[in-house]
Parts: structure tokens; C-alpha cells; sequence
């Protein structure tokens, strides 16, 4: 009889595991609620007040990781629980489980470690694409200044053409001259 009992409250929480799995939609909610305590934890560690523009950056980053899970966030069922995972750099990266209605998060401290690496490549692409509109600035300048150059030695170049003749006009004078005082 004790293992007819066993086996039926085994069934029971195994029937009761399999109808409260918490659906996807919790698990973005719990993660987002993560990242907004995270969010909000780094700004007061770092010193950022209370005001719009904190709040400004606060949606910023919320919105953009909401985007994000939307986007990547995968959910492997399980029948007695459920996980989600994200991949990031050709690896799958698990980030909460559900089970019993409830939704466990993983530490927030890969989670900071997951939006820092974000944000840094975010940071380093933001530079590239500094670096290169520089160097399209500093090339488009060096072209004026070259162009500039050009005109100015074709300027040089005419000059000369110019003095060039008026001294040939010049010396044709001066020998007719000569050739005519030479007649006279």
C-alpha cells in the first residue's frame, strides 16, 4: 500500500509540475525585472541621480535587452520544468529555469558580465565607426587640400606662362629695336 501511495503522490507532483510550468512570456518578465534591478543597482553604483536623463538611459537599456529576448530568447521544454537560453558568441548561455509556476533567474552577476561584454563591443563598434568617420574626414580634407595644391601650382604654372611671354614680348622688342638702331 506505501508504494501504491508513493507512486500516486508521485504522479501528482509530476501532473502538478507539468501544469504549472510557467510559459515564456514569465520568463521575459522575470528577466526583465532582473535587468531593471540590475540597471538600477549600476547607476546609484555609479553615481548617476535620479533624473531624466538617468531615467532616459534606464528605458534605453531596458527596451534594448527587451528587444533582444524577444529576438534571441529560446525556451527548452522539459515536461516537469523549463529553461531559457540566449546564444552569445556561438554558445548557449542558460539563462532562467521555471518550474512549480516560478521562475529562477541566474545570477545577476553573469548578467552584468553578459551587458558589460555587450555594451563593450557596443562601446568598440560606436569607436570603429568614430575611427572611420574620422579618417573619411581626414582623407575628404586631405583631397581639398591636395585640390588646393593643384590649382595653386596650375595658378603658379600660368603665372610663369604669362611672365614667360611678356619676357619673350620684351626681348622681341628690344632686338627690333636694336635691329633698328642698327639700321639707322
Amino acid at each position: 500500500m506505501k508504494k501504491l501511495l508513493v507512486i500516486v503522490a508521485i504522479l501528482l507532483v509530476a501532473v502538478l509540475m507539468v501544469m504549472t510550468r510557467p510559459e515564456k512570456d514569465a520568463h521575459k518578465e522575470a528577466m526583465m525585472k532582473a535587468v531593471k534591478e540590475f540597471v538600477d543597482e549600476e547607476a546609484d553604483e555609479r553615481g548617476f541621480g535620479d533624473n531624466v536623463l538617468t531615467s532616459l538611459g534606464k528605458n534605453i537599456v531596458n527596451k534594448t535587452v527587451e528587444t533582444a529576448l524577444n529576438a534571441k530568447l529560446k525556451m527548452d521544454d522539459y515536461y516537469l520544468f523549463n529553461t531559457t537560453h540566449v546564444r552569445l558568441k556561438g554558445k548557449d548561455q542558460l539563462l532562467s529555469v521555471g518550474l512549480l509556476g516560478q521562475v529562477i533567474t541566474f545570477d545577476k552577476k553573469m548578467l552584468r558580465e553578459k551587458l558589460e561584454e555587450a555594451m563593450q563591443s557596443k562601446e568598440e563598434a560606436a569607436n570603429e565607426k568614430e575611427a572611420a568617420k574620422q579618417s573619411a574626414k581626414e582623407l575628404k580634407q586631405l583631397e581639398k587640400e591636395q585640390k588646393k595644391r593643384e590649382k595653386e601650382l596650375e595658378k603658379e604654372r600660368k603665372r610663369q606662362e604669362k611672365e614667360a611671354r611678356k619676357e619673350q614680348k620684351r626681348l622681341e622688342k628690344e632686338a627690333k629695336k636694336r635691329a633698328k638702331e642698327s639700321k639707322d
